[in-house]
């Protein structure tokens, strides 16, 4: 790879990620994002219980659908193919899903993969608080209106989200959770998981269905920022069920312990190494 040609912006976020993981900082961002506003209560709907909030989502998911089916068809977004598709039985009724979070981009790739199998055919995405308060244009409008859960600081925003997801998921929706917590640019090995997706679904007694998405580099084409363009690939995991008779925080880190060594399997699968953070640290 001709790291000349890499704008130096995209530089710099390859060496902070190459530092926070040899110190083990996996749950931190390293992108240079702005300081965010405190999502309130009163400004977020998570149930779409407003007429116009219902509007909104309805006209964000037509223009993300047509705006994201433009770049896969353009070849600016590039999904190879789908496997595991056997597992796919855990959504009928329900389920927490969990993904690799290395772009912008990989919801809709989660999405378009498995939008033929989802029962109500939307996925809740669970999104960081500054992702829905900060950002303005259309990626702000996709933020705060596709099928969004925010997370907050504030205590009671967050008591009415998690009573919003298990409300979903109890009625049979899918709600898309990174479990790594932070956007890592391009980065490829799974990194270790936070309990909080799995806390979810052990609260509403449904599976996690792992996914990992694999990537390779285009030989011929490169993004905006000179790097090359990824091919992606969607791994379907086997799901993770909660083991209720244990206590939430026992079967939960159960659950959550499973699902990162299916991901660490498959990762070792199709790339043929072992999975070693830097300095040697597995």
């Amino acid at each position: 790879m001709d790291l000349s040609k890499i704008s130096p912006e995209r530089l710099a976020a390859l060496k902070r990620i190459e530092a926070f993981e040899e110190a083990g900082r996996f749950d931190e961002p390293i992108e240079n994002d702005p300081p965010s506003k405190e999502l309130l209560p009163e400004n977020v709907d998570y149930l779409c219980e407003k007429f116009s909030s219902r509007c909104k989502t309805r006209l964000a998911n037509a223009i993300a659908d047509r705006y994201f089916l433009g770049l896969i068809k353009k070849g600016e977004l590039i999904i190879d193919g789908v496997f595991g598709t056997e597992h796919l039985h855990a959504l009928e009724r329900g389920a927490v899903i969990t993904c690799n979070h290395f772009s912008p981009f990989d919801n809709y790739i989660v999405f378009h993969c498995l939008r033929k199998s989802l029962p109500r055919k939307y996925l809740y995405k669970v999104v960081r608080e500054g992702n829905y308060t900060s950002f303005k244009g259309l990626y702000g409008f996709f933020f705060r209106h596709c099928n969004t859960l925010p997370l907050s600081r504030n205590r009671r925003t967050m008591m009415n989200f998690t009573t919003a997801v298990d409300t979903l998921l109890k009625r049979g929706e899918s709600v898309l959770v990174y479990p790594e917590q932070e956007m890592w640019w391009n980065y490829r090995k799974p990194r270790p998981f936070k309990v909080g997706a799995f806390r979810l679904a052990f609260r509403s007694g449904v599976p996690v269905l792992p996914t990992l998405i694999t990537m390779c580099d285009d030989p011929e084409k490169t993004d905006g920022s000179g790097y090359p363009l990824q091919r992606h690939i969607l791994h379907i995991l086997p799901p993770v069920y909660p083991d209720l008779s244990l206590k939430e925080k026992a079967g939960a880190e159960k659950m959550k312990e499973r699902a990162f060594t299916l991901c660490k399997e498959k990762y070792e699968e199709i790339y043929q190494k072992p999975l070693v953070y830097g300095g040697g640290k597995k």
